[in-house]
Parts: structure tokens; C-alpha cells; sequence
């Protein structure tokens, strides 16, 4: 099946139940936390896609996305344009 046709993604998209919530490091410093994205939506992919987005460093790690400050006013938005639907993305404060 080509590519073009396959809507595997679209259909883990939403599957997913992504989750974002904020956390304080040492030094007080803030880091966004996206968890619950599967291996199949490429999550290393995402993450450079929301560090872009976002002007921040960050790193995909133990299963997650951390992304360097708050980012909890814009990146439900980001999400929403990659193709995740609203109902799926959770914002915990």
C-alpha cells in the first residue's frame, strides 16, 4: 500500500490520550512534559517540531517529550495543527 493512502497515523493520532503537565526542576527551573506519545507518531519527530515551534531546547527521553520552560498556553495549539484531535489532549497544571 502506498504511503499517501495509509492512515496509520491518523488512526494512532486518535488512539492516543496525550497528556501535558509542567514541572519544576532544580533551580527553579520550568519544564513542559508531554507524555503518552506512542512509537508509531515518531515521537522523536514531534519533539524537534515542538522545539521549533516553540524556540526551546528539549529532548525526548524515557518515553516522554521535556521541553525547556512553560509552554502550557501554546502547546495544546502546536498539538492540534500536528493532527492530535482536541478531545485527546489533556492539560494538567
Amino acid at each position: 500500500m502506498p504511503e499517501e493512502l495509509c492512515v496509520c497515523d491518523t488512526i494512532a493520532k486518535e488512539e492516543e490520550k496525550i497528556e501535558v503537565r509542567k514541572t519544576r526542576r532544580s533551580y527553579g527551573k520550568e519544564l513542559t512534559i508531554v507524555e503518552n506519545v506512542s512509537e508509531d507518531m515518531n515521537p522523536e519527530e514531534l519533539a524537534k517540531k515542538l522545539k521549533k515551534n516553540l524556540a526551546c531546547g528539549g529532548t525526548y527521553k524515557e518515553g516522554r517529550i521535556e521541553l525547556q520552560g512553560d509552554h502550557m498556553r501554546k502547546i495544546k495549539d502546536i498539538l492540534i495543527e500536528e493532527g492530535f484531535p482536541e478531545s485527546k489532549i489533556e492539560i494538567k497544571n
